[in-house]
């Protein structure tokens, strides 16, 4: 059931990130991807900032933030690499 929960935190984070950096959306797939990486890169970060963070009792919602976070970091980097607005 985990793995469900993660397509779900990762398609959403992914939609929104897209969003909020004006990409549009890169379909379900793609959303999916850039979330689960996203989670990944967010993830890092939040360790290296609060090395004591652990998101065991945490809600859902603290680890959609930190994957919508990493996602726009992920596609703030691809534009940054490519020169222009290429999908991820």
């Amino acid at each position: 059931m985990a793995i469900i929960g993660w397509l779900i935190i990762g398609a959403l984070a992914g939609w929104i990130a897209s969003m909020i950096m004006g990409a549009g959306g890169y379909g379900l797939i793609g959303d999916i991807i850039v979330g689960l990486i996203g989670a990944v890169i967010g993830g890092f970060l939040v360790g290296l900032i609060n090395p004591d963070y652990s998101n065991n009792g945490n809600a859902w919602w603290v680890s959609l933030i930190v994957a919508i976070l990493g996602a726009i970091i992920l596609i703030f980097i691809v534009r940054a690499v490519t020169g222009n607005r290429a999908r991820v």
